[in-house]
């Protein structure tokens, strides 16, 4: 089976290519999703003027900002109560306290590298939440993230 991928865009439109975008941020679904190659498409698609670059940038922006704050309350919401399990053959509460640690020392950077990481990108904001990452902190660079 071939797949048409400016077809594909052509067919879903903006609120496809969005949906994308979102769904690749901040849902754990989201990680096989082909979020760059289908910008890279989007992108050639609009030079055909069959789409406005424009209208692309910015809503892939909104949805990808969106999307990571999606992720970070999820993982904020029902990873921080994995603090209070007892340590299993898959769980261990060190590991969240050095993923805090992390956050606290280079979790800046990551959100922001992180828009440039397939897969990555899924679970960066999801794990910031359950380091209990500052909000304002991570919405500073998840703009910054988003934007470049």
């Amino acid at each position: 089976m071939h797949l048409d991928l400016p077809q594909v865009i052509k067919s879903i439109g903006y609120f496809g290519v969005w949906a994308i975008v979102f769904a690749e941020s901040g849902l754990l679904i989201g990680f096989f999703l082909p979020g760059d190659s289908l910008l890279f498409t989007g992108g050639f698609v609009a030079s055909q003027n069959l789409l406005n670059i424009w209208v692309i940038i910015l809503g892939a922006f909104v949805c990808a900002v969106l999307g990571d704050n999606v992720g970070y309350f999820t993982g904020h919401k029902f990873g921080r109560r994995l603090f209070q399990k007892e340590d299993s053959w898959l769980f261990h509460k060190k590991h969240l306290v050095k993923t805090q640690n992390f956050y606290e020392q280079d979790g800046k950077k990551t959100i922001v590298l992180a828009r440039f990481l397939p897969i990555v990108r899924t679970f960066a904001p999801i794990v910031a939440g359950i380091g209990a990452m500052h909000y304002r902190t991570f919405m500073s660079y998840n703009l910054i993230g988003g934007f470049v």
